[in-house]
């Protein structure tokens, strides 16, 4: 049997709410389990209340923790998702943000702090392509959200 990885998102308070939200911005997604605080937990405050939550995004699975304490979410690790379209990207880009905050080349923080990139596959394919690498790379430097039309333009000058 191949190991299965799953990232586990460490919140203060939010696990739920937020893969809930998640769940809301990705078809065949889902909560898949839910497990509270229990009677035994050595924080009485929270018993009763939501421990962790296991979901689904688009079939990849996920785990959410309410720690209690801050642990503040960092760029040294985002969700990167691949976009079939650019409507697909300003889509997901809108509701991301919201709350949020935009980023250089395509990055965003959602209002949980989680940071995601939005990336169209022919982006990946042009940056993948040694002659249209350069172009692509220089400018995604002079994006926020990617504009895959510019991107192109970028690599096929007139």
């Amino acid at each position: 049997m191949t190991p299965r990885i799953t990232p586990y998102l460490w919140f203060e308070t939010q696990a739920e709410e937020a893969a809930a939200f998640y769940c809301s911005l990705f078809p065949n997604s889902r909560i898949t389990h839910r497990a509270d605080y229990p009677e035994t937990s050595p924080f009485p405050e929270r018993v009763g209340q939501c421990l962790m939550v296991q979901f689904e995004l688009d079939g990849q699975a996920f785990a959410a923790f309410n720690g209690g304490a801050p642990m503040p979410f960092t760029h040294a690790i985002s969700l990167m998702v691949d976009c079939e379209s650019q409507a697909e990207l300003d889509a997901l880009y809108a509701r991301l943000t919201e709350g949020g905050q935009a980023e250089a080349c395509g990055w965003l923080r959602d209002r949980y702090g989680l940071s995601w990139q939005l990336v169209p596959r022919r982006v990946m394919q042009l940056l993948q392509t040694p002659s249209t690498h350069a172009q692509a790379f220089g400018a995604l430097m002079t994006m926020e959200k990617i504009d895959l039309a510019a991107v192109e333009a970028a690599c096929n000058p007139s």
